[in-house]
């Protein structure tokens, strides 16, 4: 009876071995089309485990070190010249309208025709249309940015540009911004 209990203990305590083994090794032996993102996250770890650190330049935007600014080599006077040096390197997005009285074709065909102006002047700009007359221009170098809104206010077409939460209007825009109060107005009340 005592080698029994005895025989029933050893393969229980083997079974259960056995099984923490199987759970240790079971995401390792896994068919890659059965493996969980977690599977992949731990091969990933793994795989990269030992490796260098990647340069700055190499690593996703949200992990480089943000750019050293020295304020005092900025010009104060103007506010473009610290989005241009805030912005160095990252990714901007701004969004144009152009304006309500042209065709939804003739809104397209001028979109692209600013964005192969910019291209043509060495700021590059993805165009992502949103709406009929409405697209958001992403600027891979930040710094160009500030080029581009002025690229575009300077446009006849243009009814407004949004950068960095400010708006812009155009020199022939329906809405203009008045003083320092945000407040907008039509252009027959001006």
């Amino acid at each position: 009876m005592k080698w029994n209990i005895f025989f029933y203990l050893c393969i229980g305590l083997f079974f259960i071995v056995k099984c923490k083994e199987n759970k240790a090794k079971s995401w390792k032996e896994k068919n890659i089309m059965d493996m969980t993102d977690a599977d992949m996250e731990r091969l990933l770890d793994q795989w990269e485990e030992g490796d260098d650190p990647l340069e700055p330049d190499e690593m996703p935007e949200h992990l480089r070190p943000a750019p050293k600014i020295d304020i005092s080599q900025i010009d104060s006077s103007n506010p473009d010249n610290l989005l241009r040096a805030t912005k160095m390197g990252r990714n901007v997005m701004m969004f144009v309208d152009v304006r309500d009285d042209l065709s939804d074709n003739e809104a397209e065909n001028i979109l692209r025709l600013w964005q192969g102006s910019l291209q043509n002047n060495h700021i590059i700009a993805e165009r992502y249309p949103i709406e009929a007359k409405r697209a958001v221009f992403m600027f891979r170098e930040g710094s160009q940015a500030v080029d581009g809104k002025n690229f575009f206010i300077n446009q006849p077409e243009l009814e407004r540009v949004t950068l960095e939460g400010q708006t812009y209007y155009g020199k022939n825009s329906k809405e203009k911004k008045i003083g320092n109060n945000n407040k907008k107005m039509k252009a027959d009340e001006l």
